[in-house]
């Protein structure tokens, strides 16, 4: 038994308002240490964006092979072009979520937002999109994909 035993000034947890900044600042510079970088949200927000992209990509080569069209194999071709940087982007924006620690798990729908949990380096959050604005950022990145396929063909061939 000791002396501060029976003292009820002792049984209360008083923390001076000072010591509470410092405890929160360390914790937020902790926490701020495995926040993800801006690179990193972006590749988190790719690594969203490229399963959804690679599904459309999908169902447009299903839609134009069931079409009687003079140039059916010429769209399904450049599908199959661009499936196929859009699946090699993917994994490497895979390998370096792993690389740098940071694992993305399920999604879930709220109103017209979808949230992935995503933890890195033990700092874990949700990451949301809209989906006007998913849409939107998925029509930019198509059309660049088509517009890289077109200045390859388009590139002169040099003579080897």
């Amino acid at each position: 038994m000791s002396k501060l035993d029976g003292n009820e000034r002792w049984k209360s947890k008083m923390l001076l308002t000072e010591h509470q900044e410092q405890y929160e600042n360390r914790r937020d510079i902790k926490n701020s240490r495995n926040r993800p970088t801006a690179d990193e949200f972006k590749m988190i927000r790719d690594y969203i964006l490229l399963p959804y992209m690679l599904s459309m990509v999908q169902k447009n080569i299903e839609d134009t092979g069931n079409q009687s069209n003079l140039l059916k194999q010429l769209y399904v071709t450049a599908d199959q072009a661009v499936m196929k940087q859009i699946s090699a982007d993917m994994y490497s924006v895979r390998r370096e979520l792993s690389k740098r620690n940071i694992k993305i798990t399920n999604d879930e729908q709220a109103d017209m937002v979808i949230y992935h949990r995503f933890i890195c380096r033990g700092y874990e959050d949700r990451f949301g999109m809209v989906r006007d604005v998913m849409r939107s950022e998925i029509s930019i990145r198509l059309s660049k994909y088509f517009k890289e396929l077109i200045g390859r063909v388009n590139a002169p061939k040099s003579l080897n």
